[in-house]
């Protein structure tokens, strides 16, 4: 697909031909109109949705079916059984739903806010910094237009990468990351369909299987209150990270012509934004990977253990699903080129055998006591050496029953949907 400019699309998601008068006379009215409207933050997020869903619409995004609906909640209904003597903990999910990809945009979507807009308001500030500082006096209420520009660069090619993400996340947790509304289990009928046509494998397992994971994801962070705040937390420490390459900004706003709109299209935000190489920088990355390598590997190694002997091709899909999240699919490299956030758990294997050695030295009850606190999680150091944490940790009782559990380990994130929007 053609990049659309500034992220505008016209009906069918295609750009505007600069040979159609009528065209050119909609995108020029869309632009003015994005231009006049006040910002009410780094990213256009109407924009970004748009733009998504424009995307969608071209690309295709099924209705939900009344079968796919009683098939996913089936699917989770049997997961959530198979989970009882896997966990510790019960049920985590209030609401079974099926999502169609733009459903799972929407839903998600105050998570994503909130993890992109520090990063886009350092972007839009270096945009505002190329004005020289004895012409801004000059501008006057024109400077709020960059601001404006570069919250709809961002917002359009954001929307572009969301849209992408869409057409291939499987469920709410697919990512790792807490995206959905707290307690509502999600799949999404399409993608799991898609996926399972390459996996050649039967589309009721597969589906099976999705719901598993998603299930176990909901039972952890609906058990462990702080979990949540404490990923999203660890996302947002190393995207605070993150710098800005000023030079590709302004060799990107260095192609545009005002008055030739296909320049537009050559904008790419594509590896303006780039980790800092400090030991800071790489100790808030370390923490993130193990964090989300802890999470994805309790939830492999819980399914795994749940499935057993219930699914044919049980190991085929953990292997598949273990390679798929440690190499991440092509529209999470998309993301991370884009913002910098790569969501990936590179430990995952090394964090599964950990929890296992866990469940054998503890216990189920045991292993899922680590999650009691964040200190009591394995370090990236233990991941070396699973069975000592294991063997070390068998005297976690001792350990827990000091620990104050009404001071929360990390600051608590409200649930999405719940939250002011800006």
């Amino acid at each position: 697909m053609p990049d659309i400019p500034f992220g505008f699309a016209l009906p069918g998601g295609q750009p505007p031909d600069p040979n159609d008068p009528a065209q050119m006379q909609q995108f020029m009215a869309q632009l003015q109109h994005l231009l006049s409207a006040p910002g009410s933050g780094p990213v256009n997020w109407d924009l970004a949705r748009q733009v998504a869903a424009s995307q969608l619409a071209a690309a295709g995004d099924p209705a939900v079916s009344p079968f796919e609906r009683n098939a996913v909640e089936e699917a989770l209904r049997i997961a959530d059984l198979w989970l009882e003597p896997a966990t510790s903990w019960p049920s985590g999910i209030r609401t079974s739903v099926a999502w169609n990809r733009n459903e799972w945009i929407y839903k998600t979507l105050d998570v994503w806010r909130k993890l992109c807009d520090p990063v886009a308001s350092r972007m839009v500030g270096a945009m505002g910094d190329l004005v020289p500082p004895e012409a801004r006096a000059q501008l006057g209420p024109m400077q709020s237009m960059v601001a404006t520009l570069g919250g709809a660069l961002f917002g359009g090619q954001l929307g572009q990468a969301l849209g992408s993400l869409a057409a291939e996340v499987l469920s709410a947790g697919d990512i790792g990351l807490p995206l959905g509304p707290a307690g509502t289990a999600a799949l999404i009928p399409a993608n799991i369909r898609a996926y399972g046509e390459g996996l050649e494998l039967p589309e009721d397992e597969v589906r099976l299987y999705v719901a598993l994971r998603e299930a176990a994801h909901q039972r952890l962070f609906q058990h462990v209150p702080w979990l949540r705040g404490h990923v999203l937390t660890a996302v947002e420490n190393y995207a605070a990270g993150i710098r800005v390459n000023r030079e590709a900004i302004e060799e990107a706003m260095g192609r545009v012509d005002p008055t030739d709109p296909e320049s537009m299209q050559a904008i790419a935000l594509e590896g303006i934004f780039t980790p800092e190489d400090s030991p800071a920088q790489k100790a808030s990355l370390a923490r993130l990977e193990t964090v989300l390598a802890l999470v994805e590997g309790w939830v492999c190694h819980v399914v795994d253990s749940a499935a057993g002997e219930r699914l044919p091709n049980v190991v085929r899909l953990g292997e598949a699903f273990r390679r798929r999240r440690a190499a991440g699919g092509p529209a999470e490299q998309t993301f991370a080129a884009l913002v910098g956030l790569e969501l990936r758990p590179r430990r995952l294997r090394e964090a599964t055998v950990l929890w296992a050695a866990l469940t054998e030295q503890r216990g189920i009850a045991g292993r899922d006591a680590v999650w009691g606190h964040p200190d009591l999680l394995p370090s990236d150091e233990d991941f070396a050496n699973p069975q000592a944490f294991a063997a070390t940790s068998s005297d976690l009782d001792d350990e827990l029953a000091s620990f104050d559990f009404t001071a929360p380990g990390a600051p608590e994130e409200p649930t999405p949907g719940e939250d002011d929007k800006s």
